[in-house]
């Protein structure tokens, strides 16, 4: 079995392929990555491309076509990948996200790839007030992440069947311990701000509903995925989480402070509401994935973070304006002129 993983080198990455080296042994991974950051491993030697057979250093714009010889299935994970970006980035973002996802679907069916699966968002139910939204219910993207994520699933559905299985996993709000650490997750924020300052900061005024998922969790949804049962449809779309993962902002934060006692957790009762708040159904989930439902409740993602964070000393304050988040990693890479403004690698490097 091929398996192509794109934006391998991103947060979640490094989790799905460890997930799929252990699961197919004998499988030929293959990843295919722009490489933005491929500098922001921890501990810094690390190097989770090595569980791969062959590592592309690739733009998915300008995909390597050459990669999809012999592949089975491609889990798709490259993308801008949080509003910060997309807000600032906003024609990038639908251009990354949506077109060149379309683009590399129509390339992988015309070369014979069976299944596509595609790392989409429960950020799609954008403001959402009532009972929590299944898969069935109206969709009201708030943010240009959101929306090239509708975009690109209404896209994709087209081009399900002949052969080609699409499958949609809507993953709920990331959190957890990588190779590749994000800070720039809710749950990831409370847990370094806990450490780094003994003070947790709310930006928002605390009310918004998230459902949570560990990014090694996941992992298993695409390991499930891969070989899902055909029977679901040629183009499937399904949560990906649990029920008790759906949390109001404010209780995370008080959920990271009952793990580390003496945290001050600090609400800004002043913000702007944030209208992204979704709670989400899945029931879908556990009927057609009951072997793959996820493993980690919040405490053990708060303590798994607690840990990973102490291990390697860390004491930054102002971690909001490292590499550890994303905006401030691309945001690097424009200043240096190694990216242009369409965030594509310079020719000057």
């Amino acid at each position: 079995m091929k398996i192509l993983i794109t934006g391998n080198m991103g947060y979640v990455g490094p989790s799905v392929t460890k997930q799929l080296r252990s699961t197919y042994p004998g499988a030929h991974l293959i990843g295919v990555d722009a490489g933005y950051f491929a500098g922001c491993s921890i501990p810094r030697d690390t190097v989770p491309e090595l569980r791969l057979d062959q590592q592309y250093f690739a733009d998915v714009r300008q995909f390597p076509e050459a990669a999809l010889e012999g592949v089975d299935a491609i889990i798709h994970l490259a993308a801008i990948s949080n509003d910060p970006m997309g807000n600032l980035y906003e024609a990038v973002t639908m251009d990354i996200n949506h077109r060149a996802s379309v683009d590399l679907a129509i390339k992988a069916k015309k070369s014979g790839v069976r299944a596509f699966i595609f790392a989409s968002s429960c950020s799609m139910y954008g403001s959402a007030e009532g009972s929590a939204k299944t898969e069935n219910d109206t969709l009201n993207p708030l943010t240009a992440y959101a929306r090239s994520k509708v975009f690109t699933e209404r896209d994709l559905r087209q081009q399900a069947g002949d052969g080609f299985t699409v499958t949609c996993l809507r993953f709920s709000t990331a959190c957890g311990l990588s190779e590749r650490l994000r800070l720039d997750l809710v749950l990831n924020d409370f847990v370094a701000g806990a450490i780094a300052s003994n003070r947790i900061s709310i930006l928002s005024d605390g009310t918004p509903w998230r459902p949570l998922i560990n990014v090694k969790d996941m992992a298993r949804a695409f390991e499930w995925a891969v070989s899902r049962d055909p029977s679901l449809g040629d183009f499937f779309a399904v949560n990906i989480g649990c029920e008790q993962g759906n949390y109001q902002v404010r209780q995370l934060a008080e959920a990271v402070a009952k793990v580390l006692p003496g945290v001050t957790v600090q609400v800004n009762e002043n913000a702007q509401p944030d209208k992204r708040s979704y709670r989400v159904n899945f029931d879908l989930f556990r009927q057609v994935a009951p072997h793959h439902q996820p493993m980690y409740d919040l405490e053990a993602s708060i303590r798994e973070l607690k840990e990973g964070l102490l291990a390697m000393n860390f004491k930054d304050e102002n971690f909001r304006s490292s590499s550890f988040m994303r905006l401030v990693q691309l945001s690097h890479l424009r200043e240096k002129g190694y990216l242009d403004a369409t965030l594509r690698w310079s020719t000057q490097i």
